[in-house]
């Protein structure tokens, strides 16, 4: 089957350039009057891939949704962890989450806006998780929604869309979304990558990819801010919208004229990447963090790395990280998930293991064996009831450690979100930043195993295959 990836140069040419000054002028302006509360629900813990001094919570109860809405900063996350739920988890979740929100909204009597974060490569629950917050809402308050918001762009990450159509870097081109490895998730596949299309099928054909309200990249380089939000306000009946963008200038041409929506009485969902919140949030551009910004104590302790997503980046990555010479390897044997008494050894194996590298000063990278594990079936649910009990078991290893690391580094969204809220019992976090681009940072809590550590939260879909060691390295060095 013929490709239709496209050369990166080329196609970023076809964007005029646009005054950057003068747009970050307008929507500095924009969020000044912008006086509305922004909750991310993150359907993992990468979602933050973009920010800083930010709090994410890990629960969704209504004190961690009041003490958000408290907090000066404009916009807060909650990670739901959704993408390792089955669809009644989500659906249910969401619902009381939504229910929450509308308690809290009420009685502090501060509006807010509800973003979907997501995968920049559309896996997820899509629409279910969208459709109940709106079905929610709707049903418990006097907000209705005229539409959605689709917006995957993600610039650290190489996703981008054009002409409608979303596409992933791979090297010197892009590929269509609907062409790699992501579509052929066994949960959340897709075949489409025209966001329309896309949208038609996941929707079952409710919405129709002739019917979606397109923002091109001509309108958005044209800086025809009336233009867009005339369009927007045209939206009805939770109507798509599906916006082009390459770069933050974009997101921020389309914000601006998005609040002006808003502000004439539109209100919208967001089912969107990591860009669009922090431009939404008005977080600033803030520089790579560096190990003397994380690593503060004299832990002569080494570090832990996790590996347990299985995407042929992270495979890459992991062969990388073995040209290091500071890492010590452990390879954890999933395969034994069909059997308990097996997998609660091997686990047992592999802790001390680890404790015994990381209290002589070396650092130990653990990570599943790298073929897949075949149950036979074509199971939806199943493979998710499995990969959820493999995913416990990686997290029981942080669970059971009992000497405290330098850092841990944990590759892959489920097995990031579950080690931190299980195994490291995180209830409320600060977002330090970015180690790489695109890469995040949690500093932990107080209340958690080990409190003021640096998290760091690698998804399994980004970087080079040099990421991941470039990491490790800049938190090791001085350490070989």
């Amino acid at each position: 089957m013929k490709s239709n990836k496209i050369i990166a140069a080329e196609a970023f040419k076809k964007f005029s350039p646009v005054n950057q000054d003068d747009v970050d002028m307008k929507i500095q302006h924009a969020l000044q009057q912008f006086n509305k509360k922004i909750i991310v629900l993150d359907d993992d813990p990468t979602g933050v891939q973009t920010v800083h001094n930010v709090s994410v919570y890990t629960d969704w109860s209504v004190e961690s949704i009041e003490e958000g809405f408290k907090e000066n900063s404009s916009i807060f996350f909650i990670l739901t962890n959704s993408r390792g739920f089955t669809a009644e988890e989500t659906k249910k979740v969401h619902r009381e989450i939504a229910l929450n929100i509308l308690e809290v909204s009420g009685k502090l009597k501060k509006e807010f806006i509800v973003i979907s974060r997501s995968d920049s490569t559309l896996r997820g629950h899509y629409p279910l998780e969208t459709n109940v917050l709106k079905e929610t809402i709707e049903a418990n308050s006097n907000i209705r929604f005229n539409g959605e918001v689709i917006f995957p762009f993600f610039k650290e990450g190489g996703r981008f869309t054009i002409d409608s159509v979303h596409y992933v870097q791979e090297g010197e081109y892009l590929m269509p979304a609907g062409e790699t490895e992501f579509a052929a998730d066994k949960t959340f596949g897709y075949t489409q990558s025209h966001l329309g299309k896309w949208i038609e099928e996941k929707c079952h054909g409710e919405f129709k990819a002739e019917n979606v309200e397109y923002i091109s990249h001509e309108s958005i380089r044209n800086t025809d801010i009336d233009r867009i939000a005339e369009k927007l306000l045209r939206v009805e009946g939770f109507n798509k919208v599906v916006v082009d963008a390459i770069d933050y200038v974009d997101v921020k041409i389309f914000s601006i004229a998005l609040i002006k929506a808003i502000k004439s009485g539109r209100n919208f969902m967001f089912r969107t990447a990591a860009a669009f919140t922090k431009v939404i949030g008005g977080v600033s551009d803030k520089e790579l963090l560096l190990k003397k910004d994380l690593i503060k104590k004299d832990n002569k302790n080494g570090g832990l790395i996790i590996v347990g997503s299985h995407v042929k980046k992270t495979s890459e990555q992991l062969e990388e990280l073995r040209n290091s010479s500071f890492v010590e390897f452990i390879e954890f044997n999933q395969h034994l998930v069909l059997d308990t008494p097996k997998l609660a050894a091997e686990v047992n194996r592999v802790v001390d293991l680890c404790e015994s590298c990381i209290s002589s000063g070396k650092t130990v990278a653990v990570y599943t064996k790298r073929e897949r594990l075949d149950i036979g079936k074509e199971n939806k649910e199943e493979e998710l009831r499995i990969s959820i009990k493999i995913s416990d078991a990686v997290t029981s290893i942080v669970k059971k450690l009992k000497v405290r690391p330098n850092y841990i580094i944990a590759k892959g969204g489920i097995t990031s979100s579950d080690i931190g809220t299980k195994g490291l019992n995180v209830k409320r976090a600060l977002v330090a930043g970015q180690i790489k681009p695109g890469v995040p940072v949690w500093i932990t809590g107080g209340e958690s195993k080990f409190p003021g550590l640096p998290y760091i939260i690698f998804p399994g879909n980004v970087g080079t295959k040099n990421t991941l060691r470039d990491a490790a390295e800049i938190l090791n060095s001085n350490m070989e």
